[in-house]
C-alpha cells in the first residue's frame, strides 16, 4: 500500500486560488482570513502557507492571472484575419463577455477598494487599459483621442457592473451588449 500524499502535495495553487476567489468577492478583502480559506478547503492553514506566504501574495496572484486572461481576449481578436471595425465591435464586446462571463474575476480585477491591495493591483489594470488603449488607437488609425478611449472603456465597465448583479451570464444581455457595442461604434466611426 502507498503511503498518503502530505495536504501540501494533494492542495494544489488552483484550489486554492478558487476558493479564495469565492471568499474574497463574498466577504471582501479584509473580512478574509488564510484560516477561513483553509477551512473552506478543509485543510490545514498551514497548507495554504505551503503555497502562498501570507493574504496579500494570494490575492495578488488571483489578480494576475485575472488580467492574463483578459489580455489573452484582445490579443486573440487582435490577431484575427478582420477589418478594423469588426475588431473594434468584438474587442468592446468581448470586454463585456469577459466581465459577464467571469463576474468573481471582473469584481476582484476592478471592483475591490481595500487599501491593503489596491498597490498589488495597479499594475495589471494599468497594463490591460494601455493594451486596451493602443488596439483602440491602431484599430481607430489614431483617429481616437485618448480622452475618448477612457469614455468607451467606462462605458463597457459601466454595462459590466450594471449588469454583474441582475445576470447570471452573458447570454442574458448579450442582445443589449451588441447594441451598446453598436451605439458606442457610431459615435467614434
Amino acid at each position: 500500500m502507498a503511503p498518503r500524499k502530505s495536504a501540501e502535495q494533494e492542495l494544489s495553487r488552483e484550489m486554492i486560488m478558487d476558493r479564495a476567489r469565492e471568499l474574497f468577492v463574498t466577504k471582501g478583502y479584509q473580512h478574509v482570513s488564510m484560516r477561513q480559506v483553509a477551512k473552506e478547503l478543509n485543510c490545514s492553514h498551514g497548507a495554504i502557507y505551503y503555497h502562498f506566504k501570507n493574504k496579500a501574495e494570494l490575492f495578488y496572484a488571483l489578480v494576475e492571472e485575472h488580467f492574463q486572461m483578459l489580455d489573452q481576449v484582445l490579443d486573440h481578436i487582435m490577431n484575427e484575419d478582420l477589418h478594423s471595425t469588426e475588431k473594434l465591435k468584438k474587442i468592446m464586446l468581448g470586454f463585456i463577455k469577459f466581465g459577464l462571463t467571469y463576474q468573481n474575476h471582473y469584481e476582484i480585477m476592478f471592483l475591490i477598494k481595500e487599501e491593503d491591495v489596491l498597490n498589488f493591483i495597479n499594475q495589471g489594470p494599468n497594463k490591460s487599459y494601455d493594451k486596451f488603449a493602443q488596439a483602440l488607437s491602431l484599430l481607430s488609425d489614431g483617429k481616437l483621442s485618448i480622452q475618448e478611449i477612457w469614455c468607451i472603456f467606462l462605458s463597457l465597465h459601466g454595462f459590466v457592473t450594471h449588469y454583474i448583479r441582475h445576470v447570471v451570464s452573458y447570454n442574458e444581455v448579450e442582445q443589449l451588449a451588441q447594441f451598446h457595442v453598436n451605439f458606442l461604434l457610431k459615435s467614434i466611426l
